[in-house]
């Protein structure tokens, strides 16, 4: 038919204008391989750059923990990549990219294309009543946006700012993500020697429980010696349940964290405190300016502060004329009338003169968004600071600490031993060997407690700065440097 060639005709040469304009706009390389669109407007890789170095949990949601001892980085490799955490903020920042390319749409021309065929029935008691008649219409239609005074460019700097954010925010989820699974991971470690230690302390109270037998069933120990030993053993191995449950327990936690089942239990090959540990020598002012670049919840309070900035000069652009130019083909054919096949172009300004001070006010609400946003920077900027401060102080009391428990422990451990002998040889009391039983199980459990705040201060101080993105940063914190 005549009408659906012109039709065809003029939406191929639209076509070819879109086409033309969206090449000068559109990168080639936003163009696949086989010709076809994937992404014109560079969206994935707008997300890419601002989460280089995040791990992505794309392709590997099959991984599993296997029959070989789990390291700390293997571990934290598995929360990051089937955590639900991680996963969500990466659905969240793919999400802003989207609303990123419907932004950068706006820059596009549109073409829309209608048509349509209509029968009508004449009514009775007209000269041709009974017959039907047949109207074919079809239309194509091109508009264009040339200029709106910033209102568009507005549009993109918000949402790309609210990338900005999403994207520090992915950092910052990630970054938890590794924190949760290196406290996790080093409180199964904990709980594993607490339990080794309590087990020592059952096994040692034992052992005078039966000295104190003997030395009752040959008459040179009262029954009150046997009472207090059998309490204290008693008392051991309620401790000891008590350590077994704090293990299974915790090993559920880390279980879940990474993607198993809480009653998968996983094989840990942690490594070992040093005998020596470095002091901290990183100045705090030091550590604070760095946290002051790289923390992602201080970047992404900013890109939110940003974006509303953005907003309130897209609040004020609506209010501005806006400029489009337009060109449409219609062709509409009646059976008995002539067909009728026409063209328009035209420029049209469309300017809001009265809105009911609709402008104004959202132009003061944008405004009062973006002094929200700009206190919320501060607020985050403070919390970093105490963060930092708090988990310096934190590393280097943890530090002390592993010095002066091992000095306590191995004096505790030794006046264990020598209590003991010296009841076995008839010269100390029992009392003297339940309270050097009860320093020493005591010893060995502030050894094990300041082991793991040290580990855990480090990924404190670590994440307080903004640099928890995997295992690897816990070795920097270790020698103090920023």
């Amino acid at each position: 038919m005549k009408h659906a060639a012109i039709l065809a005709s003029t939406a191929a040469a639209f076509a070819s204008m879109v086409t033309t304009i969206a090449s000068t706009l559109v990168p080639a390389s936003a163009h696949a391989a086989d010709g076809a669109f994937r992404d014109p407007l560079r969206t994935d890789a707008a997300l890419e750059q601002r989460t280089a170095g995040v791990s992505s949990p794309v392709g590997c949601e099959s991984r599993a923990a296997g029959a070989a001892p789990l390291a700390l980085a293997d571990a934290v490799d598995l929360a990051l990549c089937r955590n639900p955490d991680t996963r969500s903020a990466w659905a969240g920042a793919r999400q802003q990219a989207a609303a990123l390319g419907v932004a950068r749409s706006d820059w596009l021309p549109g073409l829309d294309a209608s048509g349509g065929s209509t029968w009508s029935d004449r009514g009775a008691g007209t000269a041709t009543s009974g017959s039907t008649r047949r109207s074919d219409d079809a239309a194509l239609s091109l508009s264009w946006t040339l200029y709106d005074f910033g209102a568009r460019s507005a549009n993109v700097a918000a949402t790309t700012r609210l990338l900005d954010a999403a994207a520090a925010q992915l950092d910052r989820t990630s970054q938890g993500v590794v924190f949760d699974t290196v406290q996790a991971f080093y409180q199964v470690v904990a709980a594993d020697a607490a339990l080794a230690a309590r087990r020592e302390a059952e096994t040692a109270s034992a052992r005078s429980l039966e000295v104190a037998k003997g030395r009752f069933q040959v008459g040179v120990a009262t029954r009150a010696d046997l009472l207090q030993t059998e309490t204290a053993y008693g008392q051991a191995v309620l401790d000891r349940v008590q350590a077994e449950g704090d293990l299974a327990a915790s090993r559920g936690q880390l279980a879940i964290l990474v993607g198993e089942p809480a009653d998968r239990t996983l094989a840990l090959a942690p490594q070992p405190v040093p005998a020596s540990v470095p002091p901290l020598t990183a100045k705090a002012a030091d550590l604070l300016a760095a946290a002051e670049r790289q923390r992602p919840d201080l970047a992404a309070a900013r890109a939110q502060r940003d974006a509303a900035s953005a907003d309130v000069d897209l609040a004020r652009a609506a209010g501005r004329p806006t400029i489009s130019v337009g060109a449409s083909q219609n062709y509409a054919k009646s059976e008995g009338f002539p067909s009728q096949d026409w063209r328009s172009v035209g420029v049209s300004v469309r300017w809001p003169v009265f809105t009911g001070f609709q402008n104004r006010y959202r132009v003061r609400q944008a405004e009062a968004a973006r002094d929200a946003r700009d206190a919320d920077v501060e607020r985050v900027r403070l919390q970093v600071s105490l963060d930092v401060w708090s988990s310096y102080a934190a590393l280097t009391t943890a530090g002390q600490q592993l010095d002066a428990s091992a000095k306590l422990l191995a004096s505790a451990a030794e006046n264990e031993r020598v209590a003991l002998g010296r009841y076995q040889a008839g010269v100390g009391t029992i009392v003297d060997v339940l309270t050097a039983q009860s320093a020493a199980a005591s010893a060995r459990q502030q050894r094990i407690g300041a082991e793991r705040a040290w580990q855990v201060a480090r990924a404190q101080l670590a994440l307080s700065t903004g640099r928890l993105a995997n295992a690897s940063p816990l070795a920097e914190v270790e020698g103090g440097s920023p």
